[in-house]
């Protein structure tokens, strides 16, 4: 699929193999559900535009939950299935399908809504580049007061092992193929692969790459992220590539049903989603100990402002030279006593609160003017 023209991009969403995958994705479906349901109490009467409805599930789902319009917009021929599919679940009255951008849509009267919903996200989350519409659709038509689900989302990195280019086929059947797999990884250079990365082949401890507010976010401000850091491998093992996911964070508003945030989190650790996850396969890998230090620097840059395309490029950086992470959890022995004497005074932190609010009167301190030093006199 050639993401950066736009009428092959739409047309792609006609493929029914495409929602079928999607709506059967059950981790995906069910947190819009969740976060849609369990605010009832919001989307009561409320007016809601759903940007790129698909097959218009979402759209139904706030009906469900009480809206009293949906705009549902869709710029694919798929919104004449939608529109199909909202008339056999008898929301017609509610849900209008609109067959266009949601750049060309104009609401009568330049009405606000009060909601937004979407799934917009791609690949590691910003591939495809539809957050870009969401964004346009907030200045334009969101109220001040208004909500975006989800309306937050961060993106994690990761080191990781990758047995399906490595591992397997060290012996494949009683035959080494260590020099097929050499020459396959070398096909991989020009684009991270998607795949589904167990719990079990990460190296070392996740790091928040970026995180997306969507009521404060602008286009310009998605356009490059970057990232420079050192973790301890977790174990022994190979280190093989970087694997990068993302989650979602919907709203929990006033009235909710629910017993807490709904999280769609599509990391290794989490039930598998289309997503799966996105790695960055090394050409070689390095045998690590644990508690070994990897650095590195992930950098995602946007191919040009009208893209849909990110362009990702991972660099091997040298542990000596990098500023660590406080505290950090390799085994370098500056890392070492530095996390020792963080927990040592974190430690001495406890026992003090635990005296001055527990204890008042038996351990207490008031700062006055005469106890601070001003270091310059």
């Amino acid at each position: 699929m050639d993401v950066d023209n736009a009428d092959q991009y739409f047309a792609s969403y006609e493929n029914l193999d495409v929602h079928k995958l999607m709506l059967e994705d059950e981790p995906r479906t069910l947190a819009y559900r969740k976060a849609i349901l369990d605010n009832k109490a919001y989307f009561k009467d409320k007016i809601v535009m759903d940007v790129g409805c698909g097959t218009g599930i979402l759209s139904i789902f706030c009906a469900q939950a009480g809206a009293k319009k949906v705009y549902a917009v869709e710029a694919s021929n798929l919104a004449i299935l939608a529109k199909k599919i909202v008339e056999e679940n008898k929301f017609e009255d509610v849900i209008e399908v609109l067959h266009k951008r949601v750049e060309e849509v104009i609401l009568p009267n330049y009405l606000k809504v009060d909601a937004i919903v979407s799934e917009w996200m791609g690949f590691y989350l910003l591939h495809e580049g539809m957050l870009d519409s969401v964004l346009y659709a907030k200045e334009w038509f969101l109220k001040d007061d208004g909500e975006i689900f989800p309306e937050s989302a961060i993106i994690y990195v990761a080191p990781c092992s990758v047995p399906s280019l490595y591992d397997n086929w060290n012996n494949f059947h009683g035959v080494s193929m260590k020099s097929f797999a050499k020459e396959l990884r070398a096909t991989k250079g020009s684009k991270p692969e998607i795949l589904n990365v167990g719990p079990e082949d990460l190296m070392g401890p996740e790091v928040a790459f970026c995180w997306v507010n969507l009521k404060d976010e602008e286009p310009l401000e998605l356009n490059n992220y970057t990232l420079q850091h050192v973790v301890g491998a977790s174990k022994n093992g190979n280190y093989q590539g970087l694997c990068i996911w993302f989650e979602c964070n919907f709203p929990q508003l006033a009235d909710s049903t629910g017993d807490g945030r709904t999280v769609l989190d599509t990391s290794p650790q989490s039930a598998a989603t289309h997503w799966k996850q996105t790695v960055i396969v090394l050409p070689e890998q390095h045998q690590v100990e644990q508690g070994e230090p990897i650095a590195f620097q992930l950098d995602m840059n946007r191919a040009h402002s009208k893209s849909r395309r990110y362009n990702l490029q991972l660099t091997m950086l040298d542990p000596e030279t990098e500023e660590h992470p406080l505290p950090c959890t390799c085994h370098m022995t500056k890392c070492i006593l530095t996390k020792a004497y963080m927990e040592q005074h974190a430690e001495q932190a406890k026992i003090y609160r635990i005296a001055v609010y527990e204890s008042p009167k038996r351990y207490s301190t008031v700062l006055t003017d005469e106890d601070i030093i001003d270091e310059g006199d």
